[in-house]
């Protein structure tokens, strides 16, 4: 099946969206193919298209009520228009698990970026944080509208990292200069130590840095605690550890766990807290169903649990 590459642009109302997409519109250089594209609209904001200044000249434009963001919606659409690439203006209070459910086959994110009003941003991270993470995570690029020099970029940036380190910050100030984000985040740990020591309340860093740059890890040692998982299915000799980690709100709690092989004889039960000193290979397991992380431990020992059982970004 022919893939449709789809450009998702996501944020809140009056966050920049529509003028985003307005101006990408009016590139010559989006419409060099001249492919035909669908832009799928999902709210009404105040600000509206000028098709008269488009460049594109091959395209439609659907308006979509949140009832009609499905799968049955979307196909029909695919089928009418036949679009060989789609772009969509996502409704910032709307999970992005609803556009992905809906998505015909054959459709692929080719890019995320996200929007965000900076006078309003650091009040909807406190009072809707799930929504703001919800877009942060999968984002390829972050945007901050209305910048002004009064506020403080590094208070944008522990946001935004706290989430994710994938996406490229931009900080669009109100006298139209664009700064790029180049504030360093320097791991809480010493990755080149000759065992790198995990503290309990950097845990959460450590396994988000480990599964997005995993390269870096292969061959290190290193010494952290966490929980046991296991059951009956497990060859012996193979648990997992790990920790529940929090990255937004108490709603997204996760086990996160690491395939350990180990030849100790503790008598290891789920639940138990270990340390455990292990060197990291990469390869497939079938715990994870494909490749990954696979700790060696060299040391397994009984632990106590943390004073903060749940690991956090904060």
């Amino acid at each position: 099946m022919k893939q449709i590459p789809v450009f998702l642009f996501l944020g809140f109302l009056e966050s920049g969206k529509t003028k985003f997409i307005q101006e990408t519109f009016e590139d010559p250089r989006f419409d060099d193919r001249k492919e035909r594209t669908l832009l799928l609209v999902t709210e009404e904001g105040e600000e509206e298209y000028d098709p008269a200044r488009f460049a594109v000249k091959n395209y439609q434009v659907e308006v979509l009520s949140q009832e009609e963001l499905n799968l049955s919606t979307l196909t029909k659409l695919q089928k009418k228009y036949r679009p060989q690439r789609v772009v969509v203006e996502y409704n910032g209070m709307l999970t992005l698990d609803k556009f992905f459910e809906a998505m015909p086959d054959g459709w692929l994110i080719a890019q995320v970026m996200t929007f965000f009003d900076a006078a309003t941003f650091l009040s909807y991270n406190q009072n809707m944080r799930q929504l703001v993470f919800d877009k942060l995570q999968y984002s390829d690029m972050v945007v901050f509208n209305r910048f002004k020099e009064a506020y403080s970029q590094e208070e944008y940036h522990k946001v935004v990292r706290a989430a994710t380190r994938r996406p490229e910050i931009v900080y669009e100030y109100t006298n139209g200069q664009a700064v790029y984000d180049e504030i360093v985040d320097p791991l809480p740990f010493d990755i080149n130590a000759r065992i790198v020591e995990i503290q309990d309340r950097d845990f959460a860093f450590f396994y988000r840095d480990l599964v997005e740059d995993t390269q870096k890890y292969i061959g290190k040692t290193v010494r952290f605690k966490g929980m046991v998982a296991m059951d009956k299915r497990m060859p012996h000799g193979t648990i997992v550890v790990g920790r529940h980690i929090m990255t937004c709100c108490a709603a997204d709690i996760t086990y996160s766990g690491l395939v350990c092989l180990h030849a100790s004889v503790l008598p290891l039960r789920l639940r138990d807290w270990v340390t455990v000193t292990a060197r990291i290979d990469f390869g497939y397991h079938d715990i994870y169903s494909q490749e990954g992380p696979i700790l060696k431990a060299s040391a397994l020992e009984y632990a106590q649990p943390p004073e903060e059982e749940v690991a956090t970004f904060y």
